[in-house]
């Protein structure tokens, strides 16, 4: 008899449901699973033979075949394995379920030999594209069930076995849906490690970082070793505004299908903070693989990507950056398929004037990059930074001083009115700071001064500004401004955003 079972497949941050056909023929015992399944698909027939032994019920010695459509699309993972396992028993007339039911659920789940149930990834993009179909139900292992009933509107019901799914579908012990999960609830203090109270001096670019915290900006600190450069990127943590529940729910979906998510933590609800080492390759850094899977820019969208001695990088390296700093997006293209992931992240970047570390032209206070050094960062790369900080080494009476610094407590408050007052601002736009705001945004709340634009002007002409420097410029000013809590944008908003230009020369 041939049957039909629902499930669903991953494909880059999206899902697409998969029609799991069984049927028991004539002939030699084989067992056949065809639809482009990869090789945790195919080792599924062994997985499979023995969960349903263990379970309690006999496997039909006889021809099975297992057929995943639609057949060209290529289908990744062990999650088939419990649908398959119905289907087959379905198909060998062990069991009956009632045909609405089934037609109205979507069944996902890795077996084990024994027949339990262990945790699958991409549990919240399945469960919200199976609701977007108009399914009813979701039945998968009761690990995940957490995580997948922050999607409102759908029943989830968490299983442990399989003999647990069987017994509920025949109405011998029917399961309780699982509670919905508040999402308000899983918001809990963040434990800060680094805070601005410890960094002494230094203000220039705490006041940088400020500026990138409240509006989202792309920054490059420039500095000799031991100036303070990497402890202020981890601080920046500390001042990073509030996720909303969007953005939390966009960030788990992308470290549920990347497999990060702790069992405990269905929901990140803390800005994610990813190290890039400079011996990073182009594909962990966006993405990639047989199977496209997210890389550091979309593991750090919605937060931080720091990378630590910028220039050590290679330049293909950097360069492939380009792209996902413009459109927010990273595309990637295999034979099996296209997958395409967020990448909405602040870049914060850090690196030193020469290859040894130091100027010895310097005057203390800022630094001459050496050009054969600083030549490894090419030029559209660079236009992609908005703030740039000198960091100087800090002096012996900074250190020594009594009272703590500003801390990260107070900054925070100053960023998080500033992001309040861009979401407003953008209230169904789809644009969460003012980093984000295309042309059409900046014509509309970057206004200027005569004076202002005179301003400009002239830095155009002697910084050499190009058209993405000059709209980037505006959206600093805006976010200069917010932080003051005034509605327009001055010029002294305009020449503190011009002071964090890249003062780099050919």
């Amino acid at each position: 008899m041939h049957t039909k079972v629902h499930s669903m497949s991953l494909r880059g941050l999206d899902s697409i449901p998969i029609e799991v056909e069984a049927d028991i023929l004539r002939g030699q015992t084989k067992f056949f699973v065809v639809g482009l399944g990869d090789i945790a698909v195919q080792e599924a027939r062994e997985r499979v033979r023995s969960a349903v032994k263990n379970s309690g019920f006999k496997f039909p010695f006889t021809r099975v075949i297992v057929n995943l459509a639609p057949a060209d699309v290529r289908k990744i993972g062990p999650s088939f394995d419990l649908p398959i396992a119905l289907g087959i028993l379905l198909a060998f007339d062990q069991i009956e379920i009632d045909p609405d039911i089934l037609q109205k659920s979507v069944i996902i789940g890795e077996l084990s030999l024994d027949g339990g149930l262990r945790s699958v990834n991409g549990i919240l993009p399945i469960t919200t594209e199976a609701k977007k179909l108009g399914f009813e139900s979701v039945f998968l292992p009761k690990v995940n069930a957490k995580e997948a009933a922050l999607v409102e509107g759908i029943q989830i019901y968490g299983i442990e076995t399989l003999q647990e799914l069987i017994l509920h579908f025949s109405g011998v012990n029917p399961l309780s849906a699982f509670p919905p999960t508040d999402a308000e609830k899983l918001y809990l203090p963040e434990e800060i490690l680094e805070d601005f109270s410890y960094i002494r001096g230094q203000e220039h670019a705490k006041r940088a970082l400020e500026i990138a915290a409240a509006g989202g900006h792309n920054i490059l600190m420039n500095g000799t070793p031991g100036s303070g450069k990497t402890l202020m990127a981890r601080a920046l943590r500390s001042i990073l505004p509030k996720m909303t529940k969007e953005e939390a729910l966009e960030v788990t979906k992308i470290h549920s299908i990347a497999n990060l998510l702790k069992p405990d933590v269905p929901l990140i609800t803390t800005r994610p903070f990813r190290t890039v080492h400079h011996t990073a390759s182009s594909i962990s850094l966006v993405g990639g693989g047989k199977n496209p899977r997210p890389g550091e820019i979309s593991l750090a969208h919605r937060g931080v990507l720091f990378m630590d001695e910028l220039a050590e990088f290679p330049g293909q390296v950097l360069e492939v950056l380009r792209q996902p700093l413009e459109d927010r997006r990273i595309t990637i293209s295999r034979a099996s398929g296209t997958a395409s992931f967020p990448a909405h992240f602040l870049l914060v970047a850090a690196m030193n004037p020469t290859p040894s570390g130091y100027d010895p032209n310097s005057d203390g206070k800022s630094f001459n990059i050496d050009q054969k050094y600083r030549k490894k960062l090419s030029g559209p790369f660079l236009d992609r930074i908005d703030l740039y900080a000198d960091v100087a080494p800090v002096q012996f009476e900074k250190l020594r001083e009594k009272h703590d610094a500003e801390p990260s407590r107070i900054i925070a408050e100053r960023v998080q009115k500033a992001r309040d007052s861009q979401s407003k601002r953008f209230q169904g736009a789809g644009i969460f700071c003012n980093a984000e705001m295309k042309i059409k945004e900046i014509k509309a709340f970057c206004e200027i001064s005569e004076a202002s634009e005179d301003l400009l002007k002239m830095a155009m002409k002697q910084f050499g500004l190009s058209a993405r420097g000059f709209h980037r410029i505006l959206k600093v000013a805006r976010t200069i401004a917010d932080l003051s809590h005034e509605t327009d944008i001055s010029e002294n908003h305009v020449a503190e955003a011009l002071q964090y230009r890249p003062k780099f020369q050919e």
